[in-house]
């Protein structure tokens, strides 16, 4: 079985989280700028590669209303840069934000002044959520 990546695409960071070879629990890996974004979509590819990647779940960050609004429309051209190579599933990610915020102040992180911080936790949790219903 391969490992899987989780990605919180925003417009300035993305939080990056991987599976474990069972597919089971998710990890964090790092957040990385996203300009400029060929350099963001290179290193991407290289931690796929390193740990033998076949898929990733991208969060998409849909309305209230399950419509798909801007920030949605980006992560989706965003993604479109590793279709080629990879297998690519939009995990709706409405929330991930608030509860990756709650849970770190939970475990008494600060994570007000670093937000590398909540998007890597997002990522875990958008790719959480995915591995837990398969």
């Amino acid at each position: 079985m391969n490992k899987i990546i989780g990605l919180d695409i925003g417009k300035k960071r993305i939080g990056i989280a991987i599976s474990d070879i069972m597919g089971l629990i998710a990890h964090p890996v790092e957040t990385i700028s996203r300009e400029p974004e060929s350099v963001a979509i290179e290193k991407i590819k290289q931690i796929c590669k390193d740990n033998d990647v076949k898929k990733i779940v991208a969060g998409l960050p849909k309305n209230m209303n399950n419509t798909i609004g801007e920030q949605a429309q980006d992560c989706i051209q965003f993604a479109k840069n590793f279709e080629d190579e990879f297998e690519i599933i939009f995990e709706d990610e409405r929330l991930t934000s608030r509860q990756a915020e709650y849970i770190l102040a939970q475990t008494g992180r600060k994570y007000t002044k670093n937000k590398q911080l909540v998007d890597l936790k997002s990522a875990c949790i958008i790719l959480q959520q995915f591995l837990d219903r398969k």
